[in-house]
Order: structure tokens, then sequence, then C-alpha cells
């Protein structure tokens, strides 16, 4: 006896994926969330993560030298911006499938106020660029107790 598995949701993920295809959209332009702003052709998965002392972005560049890369950052809304290029114009001819997007990427993230513009730093390694956002040294709150 066969066992199928059955995923109501995947012919619909594919019908989307599909449609998505037709006009002209790349996967890549999904894995943009509420949190991050795409405007551009393509745009690198990235994670954020918080610790108490500061904020680490990182984001999958391969193909692109970090050299290449403009990192910005005001009013609190982090800014990268660069480019993959593609030799696949010279030998269009000898592919038969292609996948690997190039062109522009342009990405913005908002950040929270205990973010320290002033103290950012980038780097990257192995077609990963992380960024590191430390935090602002905030005041602690602290407990008024009301005397009688």
């Amino acid at each position: 006896m066969y066992l199928a598995t059955y995923e109501p949701w995947k012919l619909l993920d594919q019908f989307r994926r599909d449609i998505d295809q037709v006009f002209g959209h790349s996967p890549e332009q999904s894995v943009a969330g509420d949190s991050a702003i795409a405007t551009s052709a393509w745009v690198p998965t990235v994670d954020i993560q918080e610790t108490p002392q500061q904020f680490v972005l990182e984001a999958d560049i391969p193909g692109v030298d970090p050299k290449d890369i403009d990192i910005a950052m005001e009013n609190g809304v982090l800014t990268l911006k660069g480019e993959r290029h593609s030799d696949r114009q010279k030998e269009e001819k000898n592919y038969k499938h292609v996948e690997r997007v190039h062109g522009t990427f342009y990405r913005r993230f908002s950040l929270p106020d205990t973010a320290d513009p002033e103290k950012v730093t980038a780097s990257g390694k192995n077609g990963v660029l992380q960024i590191t956002i430390p935090k602002r040294q905030v005041a602690l709150s602290r407990k008024i107790t009301v005397e009688a």
C-alpha cells in the first residue's frame, strides 16, 4: 500500500509562484517582510538578531564584493544597496537554465531609537554581510516611592 502525504497549501503556493513568474516577479522579492522595504529586482535574504547590547544583521550576498555595497543609516533607517553582476549576456547561447538573479538590490530597515548610528560596523566574509549596530546606553527606569 502506498501512503501519500496531503499538503493542501502546496498547490496554492505553486499557483502563486507561477503567477509571480508570469508577471516577472522573482522568488527573492517575496522574502522581504513587513519589517523591510524592498525596492529592487532582487533582494538578499536577511536575518536580524537582537541581543541586550546590539542588533546584528546578516545578509546573504554571494557574488557581491563587500566593498561594492553602500550602507547608510539616517533617521533610524538602515539602507543597503549594491549590485550583483552577471557574465550571462556574453555567453547567453550556452545557458540551458538560469535561476541565479543578478542586478541591483536596495533594502531599507527601520530600527528602534535605541540603535546607535555612530557606532555601526560592517564586515563581509564567504558571501555574508554582517552589520553590527550597538544599542545606546539609555537611562534605566527606576521606581519612585511616594512619601506619606
